[in-house]
């Protein structure tokens, strides 16, 4: 009988799987996934992590910390944010970084964090980045830490409503698995459609614990075929407010409504005006 050896290491060891590890040890190793997954399709991307902590993403700063080393050795940077807003700016910089020929990626994969009311204070450039538009070889994902009763914060919140006012597509994992699952598939989205993506974030996910199929090729993404605008639906250069917007209005929500369908998840879209993606479990 073969005796597999398990240890704490396994957790962000991509040739490992299945593993133990909780939602917010989840968010390393999903950076982890995405860059494989990346080079596995030839391409060299870099990551970036940023945001500000709180209950229940106290712990996200801790645990991207630790694998600072491996982070880095796999080209993503892990940087804390002195707030939410200036974090998520430096997001919208890091889907910027290819526009004059000048970066020394392919594109940058990105995730912001933050709890509930930070996620209120940062609407300027929640608003600017997703008009704005992402990278289709980067993307973004916007962990929403959300205290729906107001366990751990003065206030009760739940941020799926910010997120239908910028339309930004929001997905809401049933457990550790699905953070991971939901993670790949929010940057698949955001590459495609040209948005960011919101991932729903409570402490019943997020500081659970759990084992966990890990291997980056677990999903693979249909790309739909959509009537893509002039130019596409990505950040570009000399772009103004109005077509932006316009772009985001006509084209974006419906682009990712058709990545949904294409992929098997159209049965779980809802919202109004189709304004966003709820996921919840398949389950």
């Amino acid at each position: 009988m073969n005796v597999q050896r398990v240890s704490l290491s396994d957790r962000l060891d991509l040739t490992k799987s299945p593993v133990l590890l909780n939602g917010t040890q989840a968010l390393v190793r999903l950076m982890l996934m995405q860059k494989a997954r990346d080079r596995a399709a030839g391409l060299d991307t870099a990551g970036y992590v940023t945001g500000y902590r709180g209950s229940p993403l106290g712990a996200v700063d801790q645990q991207m910390g630790r694998a600072s080393r491996l982070l880095a050795d796999n080209d993503i940077v892990f940087q804390p944010g002195l707030n939410e807003d200036l974090a998520l700016t430096a997001i919208w910089g890091s889907q910027q970084a290819g526009l004059r020929g000048e970066g020394r990626h392919d594109g940058v994969f990105a995730l912001w964090y933050g709890k509930g009311p930070g996620v209120d204070r940062s609407g300027d450039a929640m608003r600017h980045l997703n008009m704005a538009g992402t990278d289709a070889r980067g993307g973004v994902v916007m962990v929403m830490g959300d205290d729906h009763t107001g366990e751990s914060s003065t206030t009760c919140h739940q941020s799926d409503w910010a997120m239908v006012d910028m339309h930004m597509p929001v997905l809401s994992p049933a457990g550790v698995q699905e953070i991971l699952d939901y993670g790949l598939y929010g940057f698949a989205l955001s590459r495609f459609a040209g948005v960011a993506v919101g991932l729903k974030a409570v402490k019943d996910t997020v500081e659970a614990t759990a084992v966990v199929d890990g291997r980056p090729d677990r999903l693979s993404f249909v790309t739909p075929d959509f009537p893509m605008p002039e130019g596409g639906l990505n950040i570009r250069r000399v772009d103004h407010w109005v077509p932006q917007e316009e772009r985001l209005l006509a084209h974006k929500r419906f682009a990712a409504e058709a990545f949904a369908r294409a992929n098997g998840i159209d049965r779980r879209v809802w919202g109004k005006a189709g304004a966003r993606i709820g996921l919840v479990s398949a389950g």
